[in-house]
């Protein structure tokens, strides 16, 4: 017995699916007629419309384009070179700076030399003077 409930569920199923399927179609068909359509006046103007505000777009796009690209090339290219100058110029001034600084150390090293030279050599004649006094002394 389970198995003819089965068969008349089945059924009753196929059917109700079939009821749903042309109801649907039906209520399409239905909402298809009260939809308004345009006439062939107004499907050419709202397309020339549609078109006309595609094309402004496009050149309002194309001329920002063409601004942006100008602008990178002559604007942010010449800020580029300047600040590669700029950072060159810098860095041949520390150079210079670093160079410089090393040309007067070994100028201040070179007068403490000869200082020092003569300092020995003042000390020297000092010594060798209070030698010949000692020995005229002596003498």
């Amino acid at each position: 017995m389970a198995k003819k409930e089965k068969k008349v569920t089945n059924k009753e199923s196929n059917n109700k699916d079939n009821k749903n399927k042309k109801s649907f179609f039906k209520g399409l068909k239905a909402e298809l007629k009260k939809v308004i359509w345009p006439t062939p006046k107004q499907l050419v103007n709202n397309t020339i419309a549609v078109i006309t505000i595609v094309l402004i777009t496009t050149l309002i796009v194309f001329v920002l384009d063409l601004a942006f690209e100008s602008l990178n090339k002559y604007g942010i290219d010449k800020i580029k070179s300047s600040i590669q100058s700029i950072e060159s110029t810098d860095s041949e001034d520390s150079s210079n700076t670093t160079e410089n600084t090393t040309n007067e150390t070994t100028d201040s090293d070179n007068t403490a030399t000869t200082e020092n030279a003569t300092d020995t050599n003042t000390a020297n004649e000092t010594v060798d003077e209070n030698q010949a006094t000692t020995e005229n002394s002596v003498e």
